[in-house]
C-alpha cells in the first residue's frame, strides 16, 4: 500500500494526511468490496461524460453506482448519485458509494484525491484520451477491459471506428471552403478563454473540415484582443450553455475583441452540446457530422 507522506503545518497534520486516515477507516468498514476488486467489478463509479456514455453503450449500466457531474448523457445517468466534478473530486464522496472499480477520463483530480483513492486499494482506471477515431476505439476497449467485457467493447469500438471513417470520407469529399473557427470556452468576466492546439475542440474542428483560428499555443488560454484580431475567425464556436454561463450573440459580438472579426460581420456563431462536441465518446461521428453541417450550411 502506498503511503502519503506525513506533512505538518503549524504543528497540525496536513489535511490530506488526515483525510487518508479517515478514508482508510471507511475502506475497512466496507471490507473487501473496496480493498479487493472482483474479477468482474459489480460496483463501478464512472468519472467523465464519455466514459459514462461508453458504459451505457456497452449495456453495463446496471453496474454503475455513481457518476460525476459531467456525466449527463444518457438521461438515465442523471438518476445516479453525483460524486462531484471530475477535476475537483472528494475522496469521501467517491468512497461513500463503496466502489470496487473507478473508471475515469484523463485529468481526474486533484492529484491528492486520486492518490488517496489509490492508497485505499481501489482499482482506478484512467482511460486514454486521444482525439481521433483510433483514440475513441482505444478508450472504449480500455473501459471494456476494466469491466471485463472485452468482446462487447471490441464490437462497439469497431462500429464507432467505422462510423468515424465514413464521416471522414464524407467531409473529405466536400468541396466547401474551410472556415477559420475560434472555439471560445468562456467569456466570464469579459475575458475570452479560447482553444489553441492539442485540445478536443481543436480536434473536432479539424475533423469537421475547418481550421482552428488559433495555432500559436496549446490548450485553453486567455487571449488578447490583438490575438483574436490576428486569428481572423470566420465562425465562433461555443458550447450550448444556459444560466450564468450563457452568452447571447449580441453580448458576444459587442466584445471589443470580437466586434471587428469576420465572424462578427456575418454574425456567425455555432453552439453545440458540450459533451457531444468535446467528449470523444461513442457519439463522436455524430458530433463531427453535425458540426460539419453547421459550419458548411450550403456544403
Amino acid at each position: 500500500m502506498a503511503l502519503v507522506p506525513r506533512i505538518r503545518h503549524r504543528g497540525e497534520p496536513h489535511h490530506w494526511a488526515v483525510l487518508l486516515l479517515t478514508i482508510l477507516l471507511i475502506a475497512q468498514t466496507f471490507g473487501t468490496s473496496v480493498a479487493h476488486a472482483e474479477e468482474t467489478p459489480a460496483r463501478v463509479i464512472s468519472l467523465g461524460g464519455s466514459v459514462t456514455e461508453i458504459v451505457y453503450a456497452l449495456g453495463e449500466e446496471h453496474r454503475l453506482v455513481a457518476r460525476d457531474t459531467t456525466s449527463i448523457f444518457p438521461e438515465a445517468a442523471l438518476g445516479l448519485p453525483d460524486v462531484g466534478y471530475i477535476r475537483a473530486l472528494s475522496p469521501e464522496g467517491v468512497l461513500s458509494a463503496a466502489p470496487d472499480l473507478v473508471v475515469s477520463e484523463g485529468g481526474a483530480g486533484p492529484p491528492e484525491a486520486v492518490n488517496i483513492l489509490r492508497s485505499a486499494s481501489i482499482p482506478f482506471l484512467e482511460a486514454p484520451e486521444v482525439y481521433s477515431a483510433e483514440g475513441v476505439a482505444s478508450k472504449i476497449n480500455a473501459v471494456g477491459k476494466a469491466l471485463n467485457v472485452p468482446d462487447k467493447a471490441a464490437l462497439l469500438a469497431a462500429s464507432v471506428r467505422q462510423e468515424m471513417l465514413q464521416v471522414a470520407e464524407d467531409v473529405a469529399a466536400s468541396d466547401a471552403p474551410k472556415p477559420r473557427v475560434l472555439f471560445i470556452l468562456s467569456t466570464q468576466g469579459g475575458r475570452i478563454l479560447a482553444s489553441g492546439t492539442d485540445t478536443s475542440a481543436d480536434a473536432i474542428i479539424g475533423l469537421a473540415g475547418a481550421k482552428n483560428a488559433i495555432s500559436t499555443f496549446e490548450g485553453y488560454k486567455p487571449v488578447t484582443a490583438e490575438a483574436v484580431a490576428a486569428a481572423r475567425p470566420d465562425v465562433i464556436l461555443m458550447m450550448d450553455r444556459g444560466g450564468d454561463h450563457s452568452t447571447s450573440d449580441a453580448d458576444l459580438f459587442a466584445m471589443p475583441a470580437l466586434s471587428t472579426t469576420p465572424a462578427a460581420k456575418t454574425r456567425s456563431v455555432v453552439r453545440m452540446n458540450g459533451l457531444l462536441m468535446l467528449g470523444f465518446g461513442p457519439r463522436t461521428a455524430q458530433a463531427v457530422r453535425a458540426l460539419h453541417t453547421a459550419l458548411h450550411p450550403a456544403g
